[in-house]
């Protein structure tokens, strides 16, 4: 009986060991590129500027990120004109603000397809997003 338990014992330790190795793996094959200064400029249409300023992450992988990094000058213009096609309730709205994550990371997908024939970038986050309407 004293020696099932101490079996048990060192197969839960183990468990728990090679549990604690993973979750760092994991973890350093994603990395975050930000988009730095943060974007801003103009939105909107009328006779009104409207301000917005976005702090951007990109996820990617690990080995991405020299690459991605090459490419910020063309994904900062392209996310630029997305932003200044927005409308104030794009800009103001909870689901707008998500509606214009999801164009963003699509856009930047779509940038990085064409210049290197693979999406690299994982989901674009906003860290911060400040309109002045």
């Amino acid at each position: 009986m004293k020696y099932l338990s101490f079996l048990l014992l060192v197969l839960s330790l183990s468990n728990a060991a090679f549990a604690q190795e993973a979750a760092p793996a994991i973890a350093a094959q994603t990395a975050y590129v930000n988009l730095v200064p943060a974007l801003v400029g103009n939105y909107g249409a009328g006779t009104k500027l409207k301000y917005y300023k976005a702090d951007i992450a990109l996820r990617v992988k690990a080995e991405n990120v020299a690459t991605v990094e090459y490419h910020e000058p063309l994904i900062r213009d392209q996310l630029i004109q997305l932003f200044a096609l927005q409308t104030d309730e794009d800009m103001q709205e909870q689901a707008g603000k998500e509606a214009v994550r999801k164009a963003a990371l699509k856009q930047v997908q779509q940038i990085l397809h064409q210049e290197e024939g693979q999406d690299l970038v994982e989901d674009l986050l906003f860290n911060n997003l400040v309109v002045q309407p």
